[in-house]
């Protein structure tokens, strides 16, 4: 049997063991550190709580051990990926070093994407539970990205800052976040308004241009709302090419992150028919105009 094998075999070895060890973690020791912790549940004392309080209480503690003892297992399995993919040499992603290199003021693309958030109050909480998350997505590619484009975001305050808060630490993310609306930070001849309505097709993007994405989960209820806006604004609006390269069975409107992502697959140097290959949303059917094949593809589930 070779080294590499015998150092594979002795890591799966361990890897089991620790499991086991992390899985037979007392949760009586968990709740009680947890317990003498907090002294109140909701804003009322533990020693006040009513029957259905306690039970959700209880049903908490219980969550919070089981979170403890699944981050654990996380750790491991990362570690013996990692530990895998060097044995193996397999690629698997850029590193935290790389990732603190590939920060957006060293990046060779100055392209700039501002998020609009000031649809906020058009949302249920759900929806705007939906914005954010796409949200999270666009800050991962562009983190992952070797050259991430310039991301912003605006009007961001009410409903979209406190989702937002609900996840730890995002005031140190690399992405730049304005309370104010767009017009009150770049200059208007610099803002170009993506919707799926405009007249205009875009090609190209410019390192000198600002291109907005609406922020908004809408489900059909507000279309052309982007649209609007612009024209209200007296701002450039326009569209991708989509329909230059695919015939769409259905109405040409993409998530937040879809957009970014296209968008960014054409800043690091993919055609446009490539990009919406990598991007479009499986659940759409389209024609390829080119070669007028029709293809179907199954649902992407988020």
């Amino acid at each position: 049997m070779s080294n590499m094998e015998v150092e594979e075999t002795n890591i799966n070895n361990n890897s089991k063991h620790d499991e086991t060890e992390s899985l037979n973690i007392s949760n009586d020791s968990l709740q009680s550190e947890d317990s003498t912790d907090l002294k109140y549940f909701n804003g009322v004392e533990i020693s006040q709580l009513t029957k259905r309080q306690m039970k959700k209480y209880k049903k908490f503690l219980n969550w919070e051990n089981v979170k403890k003892i699944k981050r654990a297992q996380e750790r491991k399995k990362c570690k013996e990926k990692k530990i895998h993919a060097k044995l193996n040499n397999i690629e698997i992603g850029p590193s935290r070093k790389e990732l603190n290199k590939n920060k957006m003021e060293n990046s060779s693309c100055k392209v700039g994407i501002c998020i609009d958030l000031s649809f906020s109050d058009l949302m249920i909480n759900k929806d705007m539970a939906k914005t954010i998350k796409q949200i999270l997505r666009v800050y991962t590619e562009n983190r992952r990205a070797k050259a991430p484009m310039q991301l912003h975001l605006t009007s961001f305050n009410g409903k979209s800052k406190e989702e937002m808060a609900r996840h730890n630490g995002y005031e140190n993310w690399d992405i730049n976040i304005h309370e104010k609306d767009y017009l009150d930070i770049f200059p208007k001849e610099k803002l170009v308004y993506l919707s799926s309505e405009s007249d205009n097709v875009i090609q190209n993007f410019d390192d000198d241009k600002i291109y907005i994405i609406g922020g908004l989960v809408d489900h059909n209820f507000h279309k052309g709302i982007c649209l609007k806006k612009a024209n209200e604004q007296g701002i450039a609006h326009a569209q991708l090419p989509i329909s230059e390269y695919f015939w769409m069975k259905t109405r040409k409107v993409l998530t937040i992150n879809q957009v970014f992502e296209i968008i960014l697959r054409i800043t690091e140097g993919k055609n446009w028919k490539e990009a919406f290959e990598m991007i479009l949303p499986k659940r759409k059917e389209k024609r390829d105009i080119e070669k007028d094949e029709l293809t179907e593809i199954t649902e992407i589930k988020e």
